[in-house]
């Protein structure tokens, strides 16, 4: 039986919380711009390409365990990066295998979707590609600069709206703290105007939390950067869960979140703007602190 599960895949696998019930296969190793000093989820992975005669080689094994999948989910930093034939032709075998997967989705970065025309966007969503989750982070421009990530929100605004055209859907995601200490309410508010001029699907929620091997750990030595407090960043994200008009599901349930939450805007913002002030009255400083210091892995 080990031959029917066991799959190419290199490093960590990092899938959003949200694709927990979708086949996961490797399309791309490591990312292509690995500059973002936020971020260690790579370590040192190179970027590269699976082979053909891996993905396929998985794809067989997959066909044997779940021969019914209906959805796969390309794992990676940003498989969408692929050229669009490469796109095209990946899609095709993946239904060769599994003739019943109907959807496929993948992270992308921002500059990924800028490489492809509106006419091979179109193409690719006829092909079964729906969703791209996309770490836009935040949409304050001082802090994107900053933090390296390479395309700025007037960027993030011009390619997702030629997702919206081409009728491929989006996930969004929110880093609070990014912005540094004394910069929440700036980055939620300049977040919020960015995200209600586009239509994401969901928006995941997540707070920095830094580990030495990022690169942003030697700008907070060298005192080039100043994370912000936990209570700073709760009040950032009410903030900005304050400021969207988008309709649009809220996921902030992973380890990086000090208070989990979950639900949909706008029906459910008075439930989820109370539960962070109920969070701001209970919890201490030193008490959000501690929680973050014991996280030892994302």
């Amino acid at each position: 039986m080990t031959d029917l599960v066991q799959q190419h895949f290199t490093g960590t696998v990092w899938r959003p919380p949200y694709e927990a019930h979708s086949v996961l296969l490797q399309a791309t190793v490591g990312c292509t711009h690995h500059a973002c000093k936020f971020c260690s989820l790579y370590g040192d992975l190179r970027f590269r390409l699976s082979p053909p005669e891996e993905i396929e080689a998985d794809l067989r094994s997959i066909a044997r365990c779940q021969p019914r999948a209906r959805r796969v989910f390309l794992v990676g930093a940003n498989p969408f990066v692929l050229s669009y034939n490469r796109l095209v032709r990946l899609a095709d075998t993946i239904r060769d295998y599994l003739p019943k997967v109907q959807t496929i989705g993948m992270f992308a970065r921002v500059t990924d979707i800028a490489a492809k025309s509106d006419a091979e966007l179109r193409e690719l969503r006829a092909r079964g590609i729906t969703g791209l989750s996309i770490g836009t982070e935040t949409g304050d421009e001082p802090s994107l600069a900053f933090m390296h990530k390479g395309h700025t929100a007037a960027d993030t605004l011009t390619q997702c709206r030629r997702l919206d055209e081409a009728g491929i859907e989006y996930y969004f995601t929110y880093m609070t703290g990014l912005a540094g200490a004394g910069n929440g309410l700036r980055a939620a508010e300049a977040t919020a105007a960015l995200f209600n001029r586009l239509h994401p699907y969901i928006i995941g929620i997540v707070s920095l939390t830094l580990f030495p091997e990022a690169p942003l750990a030697a700008d907070v030595a060298a005192g080039r950067f100043v994370e912000a407090g936990e209570r700073e960043r709760l009040e950032e994200l009410r903030a900005f869960i304050a400021a969207l008009t988008v309709p649009a599901t809220l996921m902030g349930h992973t380890v990086s979140n000090t208070v989990p939450l979950l639900g949909r805007l706008p029906e459910d913002r008075a439930r989820l703007l109370s539960e962070l002030d109920d969070a701001l009255a209970r919890f201490s400083e030193n008490e959000l602190a501690a929680y973050r210091r014991g996280i030892d892995h994302l």
